[in-house]
């Protein structure tokens, strides 16, 4: 399991960092790419992209984008958090939208 500088994750994150880092691992060896390739174009050492193919929660999230960059995979990095992927956030939106619209009369 990933380590944290700061406590334990919680199972699903660290369960999703393991299969992102295998995931880019695979993806790498695919292209058949040299781990120190790798490391020089994203400017990142080899200990560093080894951490982040094994899943490690204390690399930064640039590092593991920098990565996926040199891949070719960065392009939905984008839309992670993207509103327009947001049902929990659409669905607040939806409940608090108001019962009638008012126009303001002129006076």
């Amino acid at each position: 399991m990933p380590k944290s500088n700061h406590g334990p994750l919680p199972p699903p994150v660290a369960l999703l960092l393991d299969k992102l880092g295998s995931d880019i691992k695979r993806a790498r060896l695919r292209r058949r790419i040299r781990a120190a390739t790798v490391a020089e174009r994203a400017h990142i050492s080899r200990t560093t992209l080894h951490k982040i193919e094994k899943g490690d929660a204390g690399v930064s999230l640039g590092k593991y984008t920098s990565v996926l960059h040199v891949l070719g995979l960065h392009a939905g990095v984008g839309q992670l958090a993207d509103r327009s992927v947001d049902s929990v956030g659409l669905d607040v939106l939806e409940e608090n939208l108001p019962k009638r619209v008012r126009i303001p009369r002129e006076a």
